[in-house]
């Protein structure tokens, strides 16, 4: 596995122009008094699927062959991801076989199931299905495409931080939520070659702190997954995402998920911004290390805003408890 460019990242934006357009960077006056700082949102809820994963699907599926698509494309997810990868194999006809936790967000289940993918639902959380849908690319002859570990990926959803650099390139500090390490590792690869003084920042639930472990330990590492925050939930570090961050990420911050559910109320009362848990864990971060960006001029990414009902309720309700 290569490490993408900046040329990769750029080459992507090519790809992905033609599908949709640019998501707004837009300054938080609420959330820059809240913070003591500059604060800019990256809006990857405005994306057609509500999360920036599509990048990465489009950039993906543009770049396989026919031979490729023609076998199928399995993938595992927690959501996100297999919404992108559904979307884009329905963009260049290819079957999708998106293997889910059995308690996936049906909201995304249904966003699957509607673009037209095959859902194989198993086990009790995304390693699991993921471990699964190996087995099943191995025995049946599908083109697996792994949730993290694939360059034209993490090259895709690079695009997204390529764009907040464009729109500010004074910016300090760029933090962003972490799961598998896709979105985190490619603001590494493009702020590393456009700005030697960009900060990027990881935020991840202490409750399922694998990449945070193999990143402090610099090796993949295994940890108990116990968040609610489906985005950032995984149980293992991964290869590729890990060797990206290691020496190229300035920090990497852990949060409760009860921070996060105040992070989601939060965004709705000050921004006026519908985010689901990992979609508002780097703001968690920010609120829980203020020192982090205070005086600072910093890009927050919303990463996606498909939350349930039931979700936000508790969210609300934490955020008012306090």
């Amino acid at each position: 596995m290569e490490i993408p460019t900046l040329r990769d990242v750029f080459h992507a934006r090519a790809t992905i122009a033609p599908y949709f357009p640019r998501t707004p960077l837009t300054y938080s006056a609420a959330l820059s008094e809240y913070l003591h700082a500059e604060v800019y949102l990256k809006h990857e809820e405005h994306l057609p699927l509500g999360a920036f994963k599509a990048r990465g699907g489009i950039n993906l599926l543009a770049g396989m062959s026919a031979e490729e698509r023609a076998r199928g494309v399995i993938t595992a997810s927690s959501g996100n991801h297999g919404q992108s990868i559904a979307s884009a194999c329905r963009m260049f006809g290819a079957r999708a076989l998106i293997g889910l936790p059995v308690d996936a967000n049906p909201n995304k289940v249904a966003s699957m199931e509607a673009l037209g993918a095959q859902l194989i639902f198993h086990g009790a959380n995304f390693d699991e299905a993921r471990e699964h849908c190996e087995r099943l690319a191995q025995e049946e002859g599908y083109r697996y495409v792994h949730p993290v570990n694939e360059p034209a990926l993490i090259a895709g959803v690079a695009t997204a931080s390529l764009e907040i650099i464009e729109d500010l390139p004074d910016v300090e500090v760029m933090l962003l939520p972490i799961g598998g390490g896709s979105g985190v590792s490619g603001a590494c690869v493009v702020a590393d070659a456009m700005g030697p003084n960009i900060q990027v920042v990881a935020v991840q639930s202490e409750a399922a702190p694998a990449a945070y472990l193999s990143w402090q330990q610099g090796q993949l590492v295994a940890a108990p997954m116990q968040t609610w925050v489906e985005g950032t939930a995984t149980a293992v570090g991964y290869e590729l995402p890990q060797q990206i961050i290691r020496h190229r990420l300035h920090d990497f911050l852990l949060v409760s998920d009860d921070d996060i559910k105040r992070a989601v109320a939060l965004l709705v009362e000050k921004a006026h911004t519908l985010a689901e848990g990992a979609g508002a864990t780097a703001l968690a971060g920010a609120v829980r290390h203020p020192e982090m960006v205070r005086g600072k001029k910093v890009s927050i990414t919303i990463t996606g805003a498909n939350i349930t009902l039931a979700q936000l309720r508790d969210c609300i309700n934490v955020y008012l408890g306090d």
